[in-house]
């Protein structure tokens, strides 16, 4: 018989043989990788600077406008401002290699309103607006609307300061410095969070190609700040004051101070919320990010409440949620955006922010939208990115308007008040 008969009845199962294997090599990553990785990373961040920033690494603004753009920002006619330039009284734009007006720059227009009275400063006995785009989520276009609404405030002709609290240093990025190659711990808020060290911001204020922009940089030393601040707040609660006293150091010379904030609470995070006087939740719609908000809201009550025990009392001339993200063609993100109509009623900015190839494309070449020299993707797809992006930070500027009284008046003329 070819099969073997056991004792017990049953036929025997043949036998099998396991093989042995030889172990699949798994190569170990550790920290010269992932330094090999760090290396291949700034070189693609150093090409993509190389492309973007022109001349050389160092970035400008080609924003030009038509004397009837000019007129427009300005408040006056074209025939006033060429009147003014025949008379000597405002230079005229420049001119190419062929003698043809190039456009005016920013600075020019804000030259312009400066002669003619129509530069839309507070009065210098009010208070700057200092608002913090807060949300302790990351991903939910933080820093996509701290920029935005800082170059959209500064094409008004107000005077802006730009506060990068992140260590990732996106908004830092965005206005063309690379945070760990170009800054140093010293140039961020980091010497002035820390007890004994700089005693005014004054020293972090940079420039930027921006007309009217001003930006205090962020880079990886503030990841540091977060843990050096923790240590040294027991038994000293004032630290959690201490950015807002900074921001006092500075604040005359500017009419708005924009905030980008860490997306997560901790020691920064309640300074943030310490110092701002106004506050722009923005809230993609989908079901994971409302309820990460609805848990922002609970912990921003509690960490409100951290500070009112200290003695330190928060409060906010406005508070506003914004729908960030959106895409109509989904389904739950319609329903979502009429829940949370719904849920915050008034506390909403009626516009919402749409997603948009034509931000996707800026960001890729470290731009803004309102940056771009031509549509990335259509004329119609950038007109429409654009014109929500304008709606939007209109509500917000007629929020902060609203808190200066010397502006009270045009706006009751306008109907917004």
């Amino acid at each position: 018989m070819s099969k073997v008969q056991r004792n017990d009845g049953h036929k025997a199962m043949p036998s099998v043989q396991k093989r042995r294997h030889a172990p699949f090599p798994t190569p170990e990553i550790g920290i010269e990788e992932i330094g090999q990785l760090e290396e291949k990373a700034y070189a693609v961040i150093e090409s993509l600077r190389a492309t973007a920033f022109a001349p050389g690494r160092e970035k400008q603004l080609g924003l030009r406008f038509s004397i009837t753009a000019a007129a427009n920002m300005v408040g006056r006619s074209a025939t006033a401002i060429r009147d003014a330039e025949k008379s000597g009284r405002l230079p005229p734009p420049a001119v190419d290699e062929r003698n043809r007006r190039t456009g005016y720059t920013l600075s020019d227009i804000n030259r312009m309103r400066a002669y003619f009275g129509t530069l839309p400063w507070r009065a210098p006995d009010e208070e700057p607006v200092i608002l913090a785009i807060q949300n302790f989520k990351g991903g939910v276009g933080k820093s996509t609307i701290a920029c935005h609404t800082a170059q959209y405030l500064a094409l008004q002709g107000y005077r802006v300061c730009l506060i990068d609290c992140d260590s990732q240093a996106s908004s830092t990025t965005m206005f063309g410095l690379n945070p760990d190659l170009d800054l140093h711990q010293e140039d961020t808020l980091h010497p002035f969070l820390m007890l004994g060290g700089q005693q005014t911001l004054q020293y972090a204020l940079r420039k930027t190609y921006w007309d009217g922009i001003w930006l205090i940089p962020a880079n990886l030393a503030l990841y540091n700040a977060e843990y050096e601040l923790a240590a040294q707040v027991h038994g000293n609660p004032l630290l959690f004051n201490r950015l807002r006293e900074g921001i006092d150091t500075v604040k005359d010379a500017f009419d708005v101070i924009i905030i980008d904030p860490p997306p997560a609470l901790g020691m920064i995070s309640l300074s943030v919320l310490r110092a701002a006087n106004a506050m722009i939740i923005p809230i993609p719609p989908s079901t994971v990010d409302f309820s990460s908000t609805t848990h922002f809201l609970s912990m921003l009550r509690e960490a409100l409440e951290i500070l009112d025990s200290y003695g330190i009392r928060a409060q906010y001339k406005f508070l506003k949620a914004i729908a960030s993200k959106v895409q109509d063609n989904k389904s739950t993100h319609t329903e979502i955006s009429r829940l949370m109509a719904a849920v915050f009623g008034d506390f909403m900015i009626d516009t919402k922010l749409k997603d948009s190839a034509e931000i996707d494309n800026a960001n890729a070449k470290l731009m803004t939208v309102y940056e771009l020299p031509a549509p990335q993707t259509s004329r119609e797809t950038f007109n429409r990115c654009k014109a929500y992006l304008n709606a939007a930070n209109r509500e917000i500027e007629i929020l902060i308007r609203k808190t200066w009284p010397s502006h009270h008046e045009e706006l009751r003329q306008m109907g917004v008040i």
